[in-house]
């Protein structure tokens, strides 16, 4: 890691900029996706598809390990970068300590109370007595004992592109998807430990990708202000309501998603095992396009804030244009490539024969929804790194539960199983049509904020105030 990224946030050409910032970025995406894709290709090579429902049943309470991720890691490295571009990096420090520390603590709890009570949780994710034993292994060696790398190695991920090294965060995530996928066939086949064997390369995977992160940022603890050190814990200059606040955004996003997910399984599992085994294999081939689209938020993310607390309207800009146009193309590549390739691509997981007329129905469906997804999830991660918080909330509560729930029953009501898959691009296309409605006013103030106000050091305060001419002073 290099000393100062002032050279990237504040000079660099903004498309070299932004392509420094996400292609990284992208590729580790890709690769997690691609890692969790392979837990239900590897599982699927068995051709059993109870093993490959309970682990599509599993997924849910192990994605919200990604929302405790994000709420901790979005909401600091939101805050860290805005508060490097005020040059305040006591501040960037405390924010990195109290999202670490945190963030270890919720999924360790997380953890010991999901296995507890898994008697009453896993019958309403949908188990019955082929895949109860087989969920319950997932979670206790994913969640239970992985918990806490798999949170902290996507936590500090956000910390480190927060100060612009994307490179280096992004290496973290790719090295844990790629051991992920060598592990599996390993512990799946030769000792037959089958799904078992896919959640103890999830967790060991996990283990060695936190582990690169604490040596990475060990080796540059004079340079970084990321650090383990509970000292720089702070309950202070409200650092907590500011991280917790921007980041509940994406935990409820990763909340609703799991009772969207549940409610999808709930009402597939309904006609049969090999149903719900083919919305699994979709949903999962479809994250690809979503990956994508989400790495490109995440990647540009610090340097929004950056530029935001900077006062540097014009660059932030152009920064938000060219993310949204790199974004919204690369996504309808995606879509155009997963409609056109459904058969052989969802016949590459399991060789089954009404499993496949399934997957490849639901797969065309969803991925239609790819370029909306992609508009909103840009516009939420706007309004995350300028240190809004109602704005994202409302868009992440319409994406997923809010919209989406409804239509599945009203869906599954008029079409049965072939419809219940589009319900996801209705509710994606509405809430990409709510997610303009709230940004193109908010550009406006935006300018307007950065134009009149500043920062007012010399009353020992923090204190915008207003000037004239659009001029910037205190």
């Amino acid at each position: 890691m290099k000393t100062d990224n002032t050279e990237l946030f504040e000079h660099m050409p903004v498309s070299k900029a932004v392509i420094t910032l996400i292609i990284p970025t992208v590729i580790s995406q890709i690769i997690t996706v691609i890692y969790n894709m392979a837990d239900t290709f590897f599982i699927g090579q068995m051709n059993d598809p109870n093993q490959v429902a309970a682990a599509t049943l599993a997924m849910p309470p192990f994605v919200m390990l990604t929302g405790i991720a994000n709420l901790f890691g979005i909401g600091g490295a939101s805050l860290i970068s805005r508060s490097l571009g005020t040059g305040d990096r006591e501040k960037a420090k405390k924010c990195a300590a109290f999202s670490i520390w945190s963030a270890a603590a919720v999924s360790f709890l997380y953890g010991i109370i999901m296995y507890l009570i898994r008697p009453v949780i896993f019958p309403l994710l949908g188990t019955d007595a082929n895949t109860y034993g087989y969920c319950s292994n997932y979670v206790l060696w994913t969640i239970t004992i992985g918990g806490i790398p798999t949170v902290l190695n996507a936590c500090l991920a956000h910390l480190v592109r927060a100060e612009g090294y994307s490179k280096e965060a992004s290496f973290g995530v790719a090295l844990g998807g790629i051991l992920n996928i060598i592990f599996d066939p390993v512990l799946i086949y030769p000792l037959k430990l089958g799904v078992t064997g896919a959640a103890i390369a999830t967790m060991l995977s996990n283990v060695i990708a936190m582990t690169y992160f604490m040596f990475l940022l060990q080796k540059n603890t004079e340079r970084t202000v990321i650090k383990f050190s509970l000292r720089d814990y702070s309950l202070h200059q409200g650092i907590p309501k500011e991280i917790l606040f921007v980041g509940f955004p994406s935990f409820v996003m990763m909340l609703m998603g799991v009772f969207s997910n549940t409610v999808l399984n709930r009402i597939v599992v309904s006609y049969s095992n090999q149903a719900i085994a083919d919305m699994g294999i979709a949903k999962k081939i479809d994250m690809l396009a979503f990956a994508i689209a989400n790495g490109m938020t995440q990647g540009v993310l610090p340097l929004i804030g950056y530029t935001y607390a900077a006062n540097k309207w014009k660059r932030m800009r152009a920064v938000i244009k060219t993310a949204f146009i790199y974004s919204v193309a690369v996504a309808l590549a995606g879509a155009v490539l997963l409609f056109v390739c459904a058969v052989p691509v969802v016949k590459g997981f399991i060789d089954d024969k009404e499993t496949v007329a399934y997957g490849q129905h639901f797969l065309r469906i969803i991925c239609v929804t790819c370029p909306a997804v992609s508009v909103t999830m840009m516009i939420i991660s706007v309004f995350q790194a300028t240190g809004q918080k109602t704005r994202p909330m409302i868009l992440s509560l319409l994406r997923k539960g809010g919209l989406d729930i409804p239509f599945m029953f009203l869906m599954n009501a008029v079409a049965g199983a072939d419809g219940i898959p589009w319900a996801t691009p209705i509710a994606d296309s509405l809430a990409m049509g709510m997610a303009l409605v709230l940004f193109i006013p908010y550009r406006k103030q935006l300018k307007e904020t950065i134009a009149y106000d500043c920062r007012c050091r010399n009353m020992g305060k923090r204190r915008w105030i207003p000037t004239a001419a659009g001029r910037r002073g205190c």
